[in-house]
């Protein structure tokens, strides 16, 4: 459509922008596409001094578009249908608890497909006896590798814990491990999972209860503690104590009273009871199970018993649900946050793989199992161990990678950890290199697949250009440039006028038999400063004075008095009196710099706007294509 001295701009371009800023929908009108014709030209003669200036070169400016770039690929590198779907399946499984427990078969990390079979095999070996009539919680005793599962002894750190059984309590969406979840979800009441794999190996889940969510809660208890090694007598006498508790709440005792004078937890005691807010996963399965019987707030448990001592529970605040689409903001952060957030990933990698030549080597990936050793594992390893590897190891579209990128890949991922089979890190590893490569090509073909990306990124480089040239050219040179601005000043300064003023002070007394008083000694000569010490000589403010040059519709008193020297009426308000001395009436006059600075510089900025387009102009010869233009029109 038009050239900048031998750049070309198409149609596309300047259609795109001029709809953007301009048109809601409208028939595209002629003058205005005219009148933004130039706004356009002016703007491209900008960026291209901006560019021969080596703007686009800076550090600082490569730094703040590659920020942009990143934040406006994202929505490239996520598969809409699979968050939207996952944001969906975590909002139907918020509106339940389950409780759970579990037989835990722990693999290493990136363990050998052997040792991963083994695992397995155990998991299902233990499953037999569990569909044959065995006791989950005997079972999770004898084979499950969760410590929890098991009694711990007492220790110096820690009293005696009783085990688990593998049962896990409550837990809502989000609460374990997506795989964990996926297969607790997936198991009906009552019934026993197959074996779940997830990152720490395999896991039997028994789903023992599936309840309305409870969501986010704020209780309040009062609280009896079981001493250790308690007998059965002294258990007997506390339980006695809570019932007498429970007794007293029933006949109209407050709870706030019975947490005072009863509850042993002195933390939440000073708070009436009050403990922060919670989710089924923090507490204990039979203080929740208590609580789900609470449909009001207000309402209390009978006495309960915990593992830590018995309690009465009230219900102080209860969550509310919400829709989906008031939901799925925060659905979607956690979603993108969690593990489940990998599937979209893994369906944009599949599909960058399909979609360009993709070619590996794995006889140099196996080149790696020698010269990589157990240093890895220590965060130790050297790149330089495979200097010697120069081969390609896979290849992206026309992008290809060498065996020393992933070795430097390696060598950066590295961190202490637990030792490994070396062959099942490298090929993990490698995944992830070859994940990342993908995603790397992508990355660099997206101006060339999608045109409305690069268009945007167009816009970005520009506007950062144009932000940071006009900023030296304009905004900061005419702040800066005390004395172009005094030149400018003096030029125009007959544009900046005072209109017709008062010199006058506005005085408020607060005692009627003052007011008389005030006047005398402003007659008198006395001024505003000794005036006011003179009525104000004790603790009361008797007289307060605004002394200034007022202009017509900055103050209602002034302006609606007689514009003349003297004395203004009285105005009583508020048990007050209000009158005003005009001193002088002032002739319109110009206006000192100091007076009119913000404005005087605005008009600066502008002046040298249009100074510097004109040299621009004169600089740059353009090029319109009319018979283009009026296609358009």
């Amino acid at each position: 459509m038009k050239k900048v001295k031998d750049k070309q701009i198409f149609v596309g371009e300047f259609l795109n922008i001029y709809q953007k800023n301009n048109v809601k929908g409208e028939t595209i009108d002629k003058k205005s596409l005219d009148e933004y014709l130039e706004l356009f030209i002016n703007f491209k003669l900008k960026v291209k001094q901006a560019e021969e200036l080596g703007l686009d070169t800076v550090a600082s400016f490569r730094k703040e578009l590659s920020g942009y770039r990143d934040q406006l690929a994202k929505p490239y590198f996520t598969d809409e249908a699979t968050l939207n779907r996952l944001i969906k399946e975590a909002y139907d499984r918020e509106k339940y608890d389950l409780r759970a427990s579990h037989i835990f078969f722990r693999l290493q990390t990136d363990p050998t497909p052997a040792d991963t079979l083994t695992a397995y095999n155990k998991a299902m070996t233990v499953r037999e006896k569990l569909l044959k009539g065995g006791a989950f919680d005997a079972l999770a005793l004898e084979f499950s590798e969760d410590p929890s599962a098991k009694d711990r002894e007492a220790t110096q750190q820690h009293p005696f814990l009783k085990g688990n059984r593998g049962d896990l309590g409550f837990f809502a969406v989000f609460d374990m491990v997506y795989p964990f979840e996926n297969g607790a979800w997936k198991t009906e009441v009552g019934k026993v999972s197959m074996p779940v794999h997830t990152e720490y190996g395999y896991h039997l889940i028994k789903v023992t209860a599936r309840r309305p969510a409870l969501g986010k809660v704020i209780v309040a208890h009062i609280f009896l503690s079981i001493p250790k090694n308690s007998t059965a007598s002294d258990s007997a006498k506390i339980e006695k104590r809570i019932d007498s508790v429970y007794q007293k709440l029933k006949n109209g005792s407050t709870f706030e009273e019975l947490v005072k004078s009863y509850s042993e937890d002195k933390g939440s005691a000073a708070k009436g009871g009050v403990l922060p807010a919670f989710g089924v996963n923090r507490m204990v399965p039979e203080f929740v199970e208590a609580i789900y019987s609470l449909n009001n707030i207000g309402d209390y448990t009978k006495p309960i018993l915990t593992p830590y001592g018995w309690h009465i529970v009230k219900l102080i605040e209860k969550k509310t649900s919400k829709t989906l689409e008031e939901e799925t903001a925060e659905l979607k952060q956690k979603v993108m946050k969690d593990a489940r957030g990998n599937q979209t990933k893994q369906v944009v990698l599949a599909r960058i793989r399909n979609s360009y030549p993709f070619v590996e080597n794995q006889e140099s990936l196996k080149d790696f199992y020698t010269v990589v050793t157990d240093s890895i594992f220590f965060g130790k390893w050297q790149s330089t161990q495979a200097k010697d590897l120069t081969k390609m190891i896979c290849k992206i579209g026309t992008m290809v990678f060498l065996q020393k990128e992933f070795a430097d890949f390696l060598a950066t991922t590295q961190r202490k950890q637990e030792k490994q089979n070396i062959e099942a890190y490298v090929n993990k590893q490698y995944t992830d290199f070859v994940n990342e490569s993908l995603l790397k090509w992508e990355n660099s073909q997206l101006e060339l697949k999608y045109p409305e990306f690069k268009i945007l990124m167009t816009e970005y480089r520009d506007g950062i250009l144009l932000f940071d040239l006009t900023d030296q050219k304009v905004w900061s040179k005419a702040v800066k440039d005390t004395v172009g601005l005094k030149e400018f000043y003096q030029k125009n300064k007959n544009n900046y006028m005072w209109e017709t003023r008062l010199d006058a002070s506005i005085y408020k007394v607060t005692k009627p038999e003052v007011v008389q008083k005030v006047k005398n000694f402003i007659t008198s000569g006395l001024s505003d400063t000794d005036l006011l010490k003179e009525i104000n000589t004790d603790s009361l403010k008797i007289l307060t004075i605004e002394s200034a040059k007022f202009s017509k519709k900055e103050n209602k008193l002034i302006d609606s008095i007689a514009w003349k020297p003297g004395f203004s009426g009285d105005i009583v308000t508020n048990g007050s009196t209000v009158f005003v001395n005009v001193r002088k009436v002032l002739k319109p006059e110009i206006k000192e710099l100091h007076e009119a600075r913000g404005l005087i510089t605005a008009d600066y900025q502008n002046y040298l706007e249009k100074e510097w387009i004109l040299a621009l102009r004169a600089k740059y010869p353009v090029d319109v294509k009319r018979d283009v233009l009026a296609k358009i029109k």
